[in-house]
């Protein structure tokens, strides 16, 4: 039942974020990304952790950045990891093998993050909804989430 949630999970990374609203794309803001940014300041702060805030706006802390193979936007990679919203409250994670995918196929936040990575590196994303499912319900992840992954990348492919 683990691996089936898992592979869920994994299988909804795949698909991209569907376009905001003609307004959002006229230059208005989305309502949640202001909201997201504070969220994630706070989230930050909170935790003491110490990383880096992309232009993108995705915010990571890399706690080991490997040694192997660098992982890029297009490379397909193996990855064990852990997925929670800011309250701790876990939504998904795979096991210690991990399960592997195109960094093409999933998110940007996921994209971008792991691209930061070496084989053996490891970090946590903090991935505002812009970079993840942006304002649209998926599954058990309300539009509009803050998402944050605990990822070791495994294997670049």
């Amino acid at each position: 039942m683990k691996k089936l949630l898992s592979a869920v999970l994994i299988m909804t990374l795949f698909i991209s974020c569907k376009k905001e609203s003609k307004s959002s794309e006229a230059g208005s803001e989305i309502p949640y990304i202001a909201k997201n940014e504070k969220e994630i300041e706070k989230y930050v702060a909170e935790k003491g952790l110490k990383g880096t805030k992309s232009e993108s706006g995705l915010y990571y802390v890399i706690q080991d950045p490997g040694t192997g193979a660098q992982a890029t936007p297009t490379s397909n990679v193996t990855v064990a990891y852990k997925g929670y919203f800011m309250d701790g409250k876990v939504f998904d994670q795979s096991d210690e093998k991990g399960i592997s995918f195109g960094l093409n196929q999933v998110v940007k936040g996921w994209t971008e993050g792991i691209s930061y990575l070496k084989e053996g590196g490891s970090a946590i994303l903090v991935i505002p909804a812009k970079l993840g499912y942006g304002g649209n319900d998926y599954g058990s992840i309300p539009g509009g989430s803050v998402l944050v992954f605990e990822v070791k990348l495994l294997k670049v492919n």
